[in-house]
């Protein structure tokens, strides 16, 4: 499952170069009737989202390989090696956000894989993003599918309808408001993603207000093929440039959570 699209506003103009500059919060005074006032200063903050990394996939597809296949090898592989960009520019877009993310949780002892702990989270989540006009754009919770075991035993033991919808057909979609996205185990990683720099996000598990975040995609994912001296066939190459971030204002609704 890819998530970036679903949680963030995405851009795939040509632009290289986003600006969403901001200011302080302007601060009320309450005093007693006197008609006077005093005023503050503020200041405006550039803050911008640069295009810096590409994500590729190139292989070789001999004539012979094509030719002899039972099937079109050459459509099947471009598929898989779109789908391989495509899974990678959504490692880097969550690994990113969640890195610079300024939100911070940890876990009840288990995590997610114990029942127990699974409404105490989600209410714990809930109070992070309770009272911000944002948390109308939705909230959501990203998880690994090993994180299920929890999740689901929790959510069949609930009452009536709820838990009749999870025994039929594994509900995990949407509760107490939260939106729930499951993504393979090992995408939350401690790896480096492009010139962001080095992460550490192994353990680690993502949540936030949808729409606060954006990653930029120029001109989407792009493939190319071309003919190779003293080869029969084509090479082919599957590319997508990327740039990730969350506004500066809205970093602390980006929530790390940390599994205990």
């Amino acid at each position: 499952m890819l998530v970036a699209e679903k949680i963030c506003t995405v851009d795939r103009t040509e632009s290289k170069y986003i600006q969403n500059p901001y200011q302080t919060a302007p601060t009320a005074v309450v005093q007693a009737v006197v008609g006077t006032y005093a005023t503050a200063a503020f200041t405006t903050t550039e803050d911008a989202l640069t295009v810096a990394d590409e994500v590729y996939c190139a292989e070789h597809i001999y004539d012979f390989e094509a030719a002899l296949a039972h099937f079109d090898l050459f459509a099947a592989r471009v598929d898989d090696m779109t789908a391989s960009v495509a899974t990678a520019i959504d490692k880097y877009v969550l690994n990113v956000l969640v890195d610079a993310g300024t939100g911070a949780y940890t876990t009840l002892t288990g995590g997610f894989t114990t029942a127990a702990n699974w409404n105490v989270i989600l209410a714990n989540l809930l109070s992070k993003f309770a009272g911000y006009a944002d948390n109308f754009r939705g909230m959501y919770l990203v998880v690994e599918n090993t994180d299920l075991v929890g999740i689901v035993q929790s959510q069949m033991a609930s009452g009536f309808n709820f838990a009749d919808a999870a025994l039929n057909n594994g509900l995990v979609s949407n509760q107490a408001g939260i939106e729930i996205y499951v993504v393979r185990s090992g995408t939350f990683a401690s790896y480096t993603p492009g010139s962001y720099g080095a992460v550490t996000n192994s353990g680690h598990r993502m949540a936030g207000i949808k729409g606060i975040s954006i990653y930029a995609a120029p001109r989407g994912i792009q493939y190319e093929e071309k003919s190779v001296s003293a080869k029969t066939g084509k090479e082919v190459v599957v590319w997508g440039y990327i740039g990730a971030k969350t506004w500066a204002p809205k970093l602390g609704l980006v929530i790390d959570i940390t599994i205990a």
